[in-house]
């Protein structure tokens, strides 16, 4: 187990999954996890179901951790923000970047130590607090991505769209695999505090494979 200099579990050290290179795309197998999650449609930057989401995945994940540093005297790392993103038109990922059009789900991985029970108490705490608008579309939930292909992305979100794009249209294809499942960010910077240019986001992929071998290309 990775503990940090500040003696809390560190998730995201533990789980290969969680590393990427920039200019680098990696084809990798994916373990289950379990997450909180909300559902929504629309652009991040202006739908209000996407702020709701955001205003109510924060608080219950950090009423989760303290309630685990003061119960079970095991303190973490929140994990960083993530989400799953899709669209009719994948085209619009890559080359229109037509975000009304997006569907996503905002993800927060909850350690595995932790119970469906233990959500569902932090739960309860929020909503006595008020103030999580989206706590009623919060659910509990594993995701098993299996076989993915992921690479990092530093810089604004909105410049995604090349890597993305030579990601789906010549990496994939290139290795012998197709696209499936939902496309996946894992947000290591905080648009709140980080320069555009500096964000850092893993991009990741499901697929299946067509052929045999699995290597990693710079």
């Amino acid at each position: 187990m990775t503990v940090g200099p500040s003696g809390k579990t560190a998730l995201t050290e533990e789980i290969d999954s969680y590393r990427a290179r920039r200019g680098v795309f990696v084809v990798l197998t994916v373990p289950p996890m379990r997450y909180l999650m909300v559902d929504g449609h629309g652009d991040p930057n202006t739908a209000r179901a996407y702020q709701e989401a955001v205003s109510t995945i924060y608080p219950v994940a950090y009423t989760l951790k303290f309630a685990s540093r003061r119960e079970l005297g095991h303190d973490y790392v929140v994990p960083p923000l993530e989400g799953l993103w899709w669209s009719d038109d994948m085209d619009t990922f890559t080359d229109s970047r037509d975000k009304s059009r997006w569907t996503w789900t905002l993800l927060s991985l909850v350690p595995q130590w932790l119970t469906d029970a233990d959500v569902e108490r932090a739960r309860a705490t929020v909503a006595g607090k008020g103030g999580a608008p989206a706590l009623d579309r919060l659910r509990v939930q594993s995701l098993d991505e299996g076989l993915c292909v992921q690479t990092l992305h530093v810089g604004p979100y909105d410049d995604e769209g090349p890597v993305l794009r030579a990601m789906h249209d010549e990496f994939i294809p290139g290795e012998g695999l197709a696209l499936t499942g939902t496309h996946h960010e894992i947000y290591l910077g905080d648009p709140r505090r980080a320069r555009p240019d500096r964000l850092r986001t893993i991009l990741r992929q499901p697929v299946t494979r067509h052929t045999i071998g699995t290597r990693a290309h710079s």
